[in-house]
């Protein structure tokens, strides 16, 4: 998923995608608590998937208050 994927969806539709990605985020945390966890870089994607879809929100939240 890139920058440009997220700003062709709605404000709606990005807060699913975040709340998917804290979800994925939270189980991935779970998994390395209990040794299970395979691959330790897929929690700094998830968190960085996280990230870019708040400042995604955030951008149109920002234009959304200046027009």
């Amino acid at each position: 998923m890139n920058a440009q994927e997220l700003r062709d969806k709605t404000p709606d539709q990005l807060r699913e995608e975040l709340t998917s990605l804290k979800k994925a985020q939270f189980n991935l945390r779970f998994q390395a608590a209990t040794g299970q966890l395979e691959n330790p870089a897929q929690m700094r994607v998830a968190r960085r998937n996280a990230a870019r879809v708040l400042t995604i929100l955030n951008e149109k939240a920002a234009n959304a208050a200046t027009e």
